[in-house]
C-alpha cells in the first residue's frame, strides 16, 4: 500500500484511492510504501475530495467514534443511509466537544417534535452520547442527541438536507396542533396511532418538496366525499 499525503490518502494494491487510519499512519514524509498492513484499523473509499481538510483538522479519535454511530444506524434502521454521515457527523462532534469544553451552550430546536416522530433515531443519539463518554471521556449534554439525530434523520431522507429535515419536522408539528386545536383533542404522541400519523406526513412533505405530490384517483375522490359526509368535523379540519 502506497500512502500518498499526509491526510492518510492512500492507494490498494489495484489503484484505487482510499483514506486510511491507523497508529503512526501518515507521518513519514510522503509518499512512501506501507509495509505493515496490520497498523491499518480502517479504510474508507470514495471519499470527497471536500473532506480532506476534515480529516486533517478532525481528531482521529473523535473521526472513528463518528463512524461507529453511522454505522450502528445502519444496522439498527436497516436503510441506506448517506454514505457521507461519518464526515458530517465528525464534523459537528469536533465542534460539539470544543463548545462543551469552552462552556458554550446552544439551544436545539425542535427537541420535543424530533424525541417524538423519530424515537428509534433519537435512541440510537441518546446511545451515542453514553459511548462517547466511555470513549472519548467527554461528556456532552443531553440536548446533543437532538443534534445528532437530526444527522441520522437527514442521511436517511432522499433530499440529505438539514434545512429541509427541520422544516419537515416544524410542519408536521404545526398540523398536530392544529388537529388538537381545531378538533378540541388531546394526540398521544407516544402512541403508535400517531407514529403512523406523522410517518404518513413526513412522507408527504417530502414527496411535495420533491414535487412528486400523489394526485387522486376515483377511489381517493370517494373516500373523500364519504369522509365529508361522515365526519364533517375531520374533513374540515383536513381542509
Amino acid at each position: 500500500m502506497k500512502v500518498i499525503k499526509n491526510v492518510a490518502l492512500a492507494q490498494d494494491a489495484k489503484g484505487r484511492e482510499m483514506i486510511v487510519f491507523g497508529k503512526g499512519i501518515g507521518f513519514p514524509a510522503t509518499p512512501y510504501e506501507l509495509a505493515d498492513l496490520s497498523a491499518v484499523q480502517r479504510t474508507f473509499y470514495d471519499v470527497d475530495e471536500k473532506y480532506f481538510d476534515l480529516l486533517r483538522d478532525v481528531p482521529q479519535e473523535v473521526f472513528l467514534a463518528a463512524d461507529d454511530i453511522a454505522e450502528n444506524a445502519r444496522d439498527e434502521l436497516n436503510c441506506p443511509l448517506n454514505p457521507n454521515l461519518t464526515y458530517v457527523l465528525a464534523d459537528h462532534l469536533n465542534f460539539a466537544i470544543q463548545r462543551c469544553r469552552e462552556g458554550v451552550a446552544l439551544q436545539t430546536p425542535l427537541a420535543y417534535d424530533i424525541r417524538h416522530l423519530y424515537p428509534q433515531e433519537y435512541e440510537l443519539a441518546h446511545t451515542a452520547l453514553k459511548a462517547l463518554r466511555e470513549q472519548l471521556q467527554v461528556d456532552l449534554p443531553e440536548n446533543e442527541a437532538i443534534s445528532i439525530a437530526l444527522h441520522i434523520i437527514t442521511a436517511e431522507a432522499e433530499v440529505g438536507d438539514m434545512h429541509a429535515t427541520m422544516l419537515t419536522t416544524k410542519v408536521i408539528s404545526e398540523i398536530s396542533d392544529l388537529v388538537e386545536e381545531h378538533l378540541q383533542i388531546r394526540l398521544d404522541k407516544d402512541s403508535f396511532s400517531y407514529s403512523r400519523f406523522a410517518m404518513h406526513m413526513r412522507y408527504l412533505v417530502q414527496r411535495m418538496m420533491e414535487g412528486k405530490a400523489l394526485n387522486g384517483d376515483d377511489g381517493m375522490q370517494a373516500m373523500l366525499r364519504t369522509m365529508h359526509r361522515e365526519y364533517p368535523d375531520v374533513y374540515a379540519c383536513v381542509e
